[in-house]
């Protein structure tokens, strides 16, 4: 495939360089990075390049003692002693590294295959069946997209995603892609169930009852997002996902076997290997807010990579959109005297249009909504 604009898109000189025209050329394309895959192109274009990127900092679970939780749900119905261990490794994954792995979740292991299968074949189907989704209208149930803020990045990232919006009030099944839309349905109604659940432990790991985190909307919402990113001709340069925190509750995140997720724990980045059959759980912005600081929303990042592709799933647990006006700040059962308030009550709506402003500059969001202290 050979796309009019490929020029374009890899840039001039210098002295020619306009990167406004080459992200828009980019755009037009409606193809992704996958698009410039398919056109041959083996040189980064440089609105993808990012400078002074360090992508060796990384340690791994075979040379340190860091990795993340592993948490098994295994019985946390049925057996006490099994939830509240459950619940405890929980408090202390989403205190010490905002991160933990889940496994015995409850999801059969073929409809997470069946999930990044039916994300490869979306993204590996003509181009011109995915330009009919592709879209920046943020009114959408359904786009296919590379780089939501693409026009506010320093860097654009190596993927492509289709977003799906997919509870309270989801799409019609048409509005879906044939070749992926009964697994998204699938998927995303079990994801929602092991959501409630999660937020019930989660509950009791900030001591209290169990559906009080679902009782004030955070299970409500679910997005989907499946990310496609393919082989990148120099991934030295840029990234599959840069460093930035979640805006929601918690991320619940599936991957497939390539690897490249990376957490910030202790100032180092450290490697989340992939493990077949297991779900990766993230704390986001608004339930560090609402826990005051409790449990943290920490930065995490994807590597690019020579080899793929790489597919993962991130379904962000949020509240309903007809609620996105409603205010939230620290539960008050956790306050105290000794522990005042840290954040300012505020609307989802108003969270995110700061945190979309403000770009994935790996910068958190969260201290634009704290009380000044004196």
């Amino acid at each position: 495939m050979e796309f009019a604009n490929t020029k374009t898109i890899l840039g001039g000189s210098d002295c020619l360089y306009d990167r406004q025209s080459e992200l828009k050329a980019f755009d037009d394309t409606k193809a992704g990075v996958k698009g410039l895959i398919d056109a041959g192109v083996k040189n980064l274009p440089r609105i993808f390049v990012h400078q002074q990127l360090n992508v060796d900092e990384s340690v791994t679970p075979d040379d340190s003692h860091l990795s993340i939780p592993i948490i098994d749900l295994q019985g946390i119905d049925m057996e006490s002693s099994l939830r509240a261990k459950a619940v405890e490794k929980i408090r202390y994954a989403s205190e010490k590294w905002g991160f933990f792995q889940l496994v015995n979740h409850g999801i059969p292991v073929n409809v997470l295959d069946e999930m990044i299968d039916g994300i490869r074949k979306f993204n590996e189907q003509e181009i011109e069946i995915k330009k009919k989704y592709y879209s920046r209208d943020p009114t959408k149930k359904v786009t296919f997209v590379s780089n939501f803020d693409l026009y506010r990045l320093k860097a654009v990232t190596w993927k492509d995603t289709l977003s799906c919006a997919m509870f309270p009030n989801p799409p019609e099944k048409e509005e879906l892609p044939e070749v992926c839309r009964d697994i998204v349905i699938d998927y995303s109604k079990q994801v929602m169930n092991l959501g409630l659940t999660l937020f019930e432990l989660l509950s009791e790991a900030l001591g209290l009852n169990s559906s009080h985190l679902k009782d004030m909307g955070c299970a409500d919402g679910l997005l989907l997002w499946g990310h496609y990113s393919p082989p990148c001709p120099e991934p030295k340069q840029t990234m599959a996902s840069s460093s930035h925190c979640d805006s929601n509750f918690i991320t619940i995140l599936l991957g497939d076997q390539m690897g490249g997720l990376q957490v910030l724990h202790q100032n180092q980045w450290v490697d989340l290997p992939p493990m077949h059959g297991g779900l990766i759980v993230n704390i986001g912005d608004f339930l560090q807010l609402i826990s005051n600081d409790k449990f943290k929303s920490v930065n995490h990042r994807v590597l690019a990579k020579n080899e793929g592709p790489r597919i993962s799933v991130a379904c962000f647990m949020r509240s309903r959109k007809d609620q996105s006006l409603r205010l939230y700040g620290p539960i008050k059962e956790l306050l105290s005297k000794e522990n005042p308030p840290i954040y300012k009550e505020v609307s989802f709506d108003d969270y995110l249009a700061y945190y979309m402003s403000k770009g994935l500059d790996g910068t958190s969001s969260l201290p634009h909504f704290k009380f000044s202290r004196t």
